[in-house]
């Protein structure tokens, strides 16, 4: 199948388009990758959704504003993707399918005492509807009610990107996003995924919180600051690092009050060590693969490339060092699963979720 893969993530940025052919098990060609950066007012309603979410008590109606934000998030990847499309060359009828995350506005890791909760909001009837193609979706849902924690789902992903480059395994995927998270595939291929910490999101909160713009471009502040030991430590000491993996994250999982006594610079240094520091911790049992490939909007950070690779007990790589389009593969990712879903294969397993089976998911809209 020929699929046009979509993803958006926390960081509210852009949307990530991707065109992928495989069968779900193996890739057969990869066509252009691109993105389109989010409407502004588009991301104020996905902002305010995000508030709505995190204050929703369980058992009540959804926020209202779900549903502006649902049709909100279908007109958005239909603007994009016509962009898109029209600038390579191809229509609406050259793709099979279409995969699409939607937009997380909230994630919460099941406990001992209650299953977890995710929302991904995209209206995709409207968005099949618009394209004139059927859309896969909702790749998360089932996972969290079967008990599991309803990320990472890329891991199957990375296992069939390292197969197709000729990767020899263990080898690790590091994709930082808002949230980071790993996918190590041992020698027999078997998978160990789990949000290893924060990603960009809490320095894109740091200097949002204090006026100095959207994201720390190049790495420029935290490379100006110097880490406070006392503060790191106390983001360490975070119950969630001791809990065993599979696990998750949201981005608002971790507070910056450790840091709020810090200049800028020193706060920005320090929390670009937690998230190094949070993925030293993935190796902490022993897993010692070939090389740690970084994908993602992080791996743009020169600072956050350079602590790494001084902290992680392993050869880190970038994305294009190996082959892969490092902002590409989360969106390739949902074409993949989007073509296992069609499939029936399964896109979450028990060293991914934690669910207790290797589990289908996804549903699929027509137009």
């Amino acid at each position: 199948m020929r699929i046009l893969g979509f993803m958006t993530g926390t960081s509210l940025d852009a949307v990530d388009m991707a065109v992928l052919e495989t069968d779900g098990e193996t890739i057969q060609a990869f066509g252009p990758a691109g993105e389109s950066k989010l409407r502004e007012a588009t991301r104020d309603l996905l902002l305010a959704a995000t508030d709505q979410a995190r204050a929703w008590p369980r058992g009540e109606p959804e926020p209202a504003i779900f549903d502006d934000a649902r049709r909100a998030v279908a007109d958005e990847h239909l603007y994009a993707a016509e962009r898109f499309i029209a600038g390579h060359g191809l229509a609406w009828n050259d793709f099979d399918l279409l995969g699409v995350h939607g937009q997380t506005v909230l994630h919460e890791r099941p406990q001992p005492d209650r299953i977890g909760r995710t929302v991904q909001l995209l209206d995709a009837q409207r968005l099949a509807t618009g394209s004139g193609r059927p859309v896969a979706f909702d790749f998360r849902t089932a996972d969290v009610a079967a008990g599991g924690e309803g990320a990472p789902l890329a891991p199957i992903y990375h296992a069939a990107r390292a197969r197709a480059c000729g990767l020899d395994a263990p080898v690790a995927a590091l994709n930082i996003g808002g949230v980071a998270n790993i996918t190590l595939i041992d020698a027999e291929g078997t998978l160990l995924a789990f949000d290893t910490g924060p990603g960009n999101g809490m320095i894109d909160l740091l200097l949002q919180g204090r006026g100095l713009g959207r994201f720390d471009e190049d790495g420029r502040l935290a490379a100006a600051g110097t880490v406070d030991e006392t503060a790191l430590r106390a983001l360490l000491s975070g119950t969630y690092f001791d809990a065993p993996a599979p696990k998750s994250l949201d981005r608002y999982d971790f507070s910056l009050d450790a840091v709020e006594r810090l200049s800028a610079e020193d706060a920005a240094a320090t929390l670009v060590a937690f998230t190094a520091e949070a993925v030293v911790k993935a190796f902490d049992k022993g897993a010692r693969p070939s090389a740690l490939i970084v994908c993602g909007g992080g791996r743009h950070n020169p600072e956050i490339m350079r602590v790494l690779a001084a902290r992680v007990p392993v050869p880190v790589k970038t994305a294009e060092a190996v082959g892969w389009r490092g902002d590409a593969i989360e969106a390739e990712a949902f074409a993949f699963l989007a073509a296992r879903t069609a499939r029936g294969l399964p896109i979450s397993f028990p060293g991914t979720t934690g669910v207790a089976a290797p589990m289908t998911g996804g549903r699929i809209v027509q137009p």
